[in-house]
């Protein structure tokens, strides 16, 4: 039986990768399902080919998966108040389990301040009362988890996790509820879920499944998973992709990133053109995310420490 190297097939899309048979114009070749680079005629020849293509394989695989996880990812949405961006710390935003709404401190501080007595504890943006104990938050939590908030199912799943509002810690429903949240995209939840297999705080540790959800987790726009892979990038003595991550972050204003893109530059490990850009990028981010009543929402929380 002849063979055809994976470059030999690379330039012949009608012929099977492994036999050499063609296929002109029958359309009955099936493309290798991982990189789309050969093809073959049956499943017997894509078994004896593969320790002739697996090397490329992979490569091709590694390369389409960097061209997304480098890729920066959309900012946060706004705050349907005051539509500015909405800050990066999750601290420094609240979410709504009436309306699964999520607004700045800023607006809601101003509404606490403003707000007749009677109004004054409703929600800013639906009008809606706002909870009267724990239990009634744990009742509105599982409804909008039940509705499919990811976002819900991420604070309920950490409300198990450290035994909050009542609840009994309960590592197994954590587990449960931030992999549900997670399995829809939302990026605290793969964050959490990283950290986790990283210390082995609720979960035995598993460095695999912690780069994987770090990585899914800077994908989809968090910043502290995406400077932590760059921490482990520089950690392996992988400079240029630790800088890429740093800078991605840094210009979704991060400023731990900001800083290592900075030390990177006084070194030489960062072209002046990148380092400008970058800078511009995220004085561009702290200036979206900046408010009056940001900031005096942050002199109150602080005056309450």
């Amino acid at each position: 039986m002849s063979t055809i190297t994976t470059k030999n097939a690379d330039d012949s899309k009608h012929h099977c990768a492994a036999c050499g048979d063609s296929d002109v114009g029958g359309g009955s070749l099936k493309a290798c399902a991982a990189c789309n680079l050969v093809k073959y005629c049956n499943k017997s020849c894509q078994v004896k080919h593969w320790p002739v293509h697996k090397k490329a394989c992979k490569e091709r695989l590694a390369k389409l998966f960097d061209e997304k996880l480098f890729v920066r990812p959309p900012p946060n949405e706004d705050c349907p108040i005051c539509y500015l961006r909405l800050p990066m710390e999750v601290d420094q935003a609240r979410y709504q389990l009436c309306c699964g709404k999520i607004l700045c401190n800023g607006c809601v501080h101003a509404h606490s301040v403003a707000a007749a007595d009677t109004e004054r504890f409703k929600c800013v943006f639906c009008r809606s009362e706002g909870s009267s104990s724990d239990e009634e938050n744990i009742e509105r939590m599982k409804k909008r988890v039940g509705a499919n908030d990811a976002l819900a199912m991420y604070n309920l799943g950490t409300y198990y996790q450290f035994g909050l509002l009542g609840l009994r810690q309960d590592n197994a429903k954590a587990l449960e509820l931030l992999h549900k949240s997670a399995k829809l995209g939302h990026h605290h939840a793969h964050y959490n879920l990283s950290t986790c297999y990283h210390n082995g705080d609720i979960v035995g540790k598993d460095t695999r499944k912690a780069t994987y959800h770090g990585q899914l987790a800077a994908m989809a726009g968090n910043v502290k998973a995406r400077g932590n892979l760059g921490c482990d990038e520089s950690n392996a003595g992988n400079m240029d992709r630790a800088y890429k991550h740093w800078m991605i972050s840094a210009n979704d204003g991060c400023g731990l990133s900001m800083k290592a893109v900075q030390d990177g530059y006084k070194s030489g490990s960062v072209r002046k053109d990148d380092y400008a850009k970058t800078t511009r990028a995220y004085g561009n981010s702290i200036d979206e995310m900046k408010s009056a009543d940001r900031d005096r929402a942050a002199a109150f929380r602080a005056s309450c420490a």
